[in-house]
């Protein structure tokens, strides 16, 4: 009798199982794994070549549980969620989806809302927030909303006022809060100017000029520069406070701006390790920065739950 022939297992890819863990995962809001590869491949494309992207603390995302995402937000047209979950899907032990909040505007879009439903995208709801959450789903904010990806380019990396919608989510539901920085967005389309009366007319939040935009016929116009990207994971930490008092409004303001102001510390040391837009990050040093500056957090420090 001759021996049977095994092979032996292929091994899986973190994408591969992404794609095979929500296969059949399509939801209320739109979420659909198969409509959504096709994209992911072009983002990858994004990611691995076209902006090089280095993700440092991919590990802080957690492989279970609930958890709010917030970071700064820039880009004209907002890639810095998209290159963070390519680098969730392709490099993460073990991929999870992400839903971000994104603007009514954007999903009533014809051009891009149903791929960015596809993608995970929810509208920008309080109450849809918490319902994710208490999913024990990962669920995104940018506190800096519309006013983060239109901001000019002479402003760029000062970030705008925060909406405190993260914080009240993140207590109400009693979910961790993992901070996220990129660096790099701002520069991927250069906004010169904000024409505010067409922005009006086609009921835009904002109408972005760029040294391309509207010039350059399409689709040269919306191609960003190959800025070096750089995002930064953070470990988590989670509030002290009761869910019952995510309903002061004057607390959920004075944590929101203490976490801003930190927050804006961190842009400004990455941005002073940068060499260049164009220049590839020394991730070893940013890997250090973090490891020492993992719990500097002065201003925010005193709403934090000691573990």
């Amino acid at each position: 009798m001759t021996d049977l022939v095994v092979p032996e297992p292929t091994k899986q890819t973190p994408e591969s199982r992404f794609f095979k863990r929500y296969e059949d995962d399509v939801d209320e809001f739109g979420f659909h794994p198969a409509k959504y590869r096709n994209v992911e491949r072009f983002t990858h494309f994004l990611y691995k070549s076209w902006f090089q992207v280095q993700v440092a603390g991919l590990e802080n995302i957690p492989a279970k549980g609930n958890a709010v995402l917030f970071g700064n937000h820039s880009g004209g047209l907002p890639l810095d969620g998209f290159l963070l979950y390519d680098g969730i899907i392709n490099y993460h032990p073990e991929p999870r989806r992400l839903r971000f909040l994104v603007s009514k505007f954007l999903l009533k879009n014809p051009a891009v809302g149903d791929i960015l439903r596809s993608f995970g995208c929810t509208p920008a709801d309080y109450e849809v927030s918490t319902k994710l959450l208490k999913k024990e789903e990962l669920v995104f904010f940018y506190p800096e909303a519309e006013k983060g990806t239109g901001k000019l380019y002479k402003n760029r990396y000062k970030l705008e006022e925060f909406h405190s919608g993260f914080v009240r989510a993140a207590i109400a539901t009693s979910s961790p809060l993992i901070p996220v920085v990129t660096i790099g967005g701002d520069e991927i389309y250069p906004i010169l100017v904000n024409c505010k009366p067409v922005a009006k007319l086609l009921k835009w939040p904002y109408y972005p000029v760029t040294p391309f935009f509207p010039w350059l016929p399409f689709p040269f116009g919306s191609i960003p520069l190959p800025v070096k990207i750089m995002v930064t994971v953070w470990p988590s930490f989670k509030l002290k406070y009761a869910p019952e008092e995510s309903e002061n409004a004057n607390l959920m303001t004075a944590i929101t701006n203490d976490i801003r102001n930190d927050l804006q510390s961190k842009v400004t040391d990455l941005l002073d390790m940068r060499v260049s837009p164009f220049a590839k990050w020394d991730i070893n040093e940013v890997n250090a920065y973090m490891k020492q500056a993992k719990t500097y957090w002065p201003r925010s420090e005193k709403h934090f739950q000691q573990l």
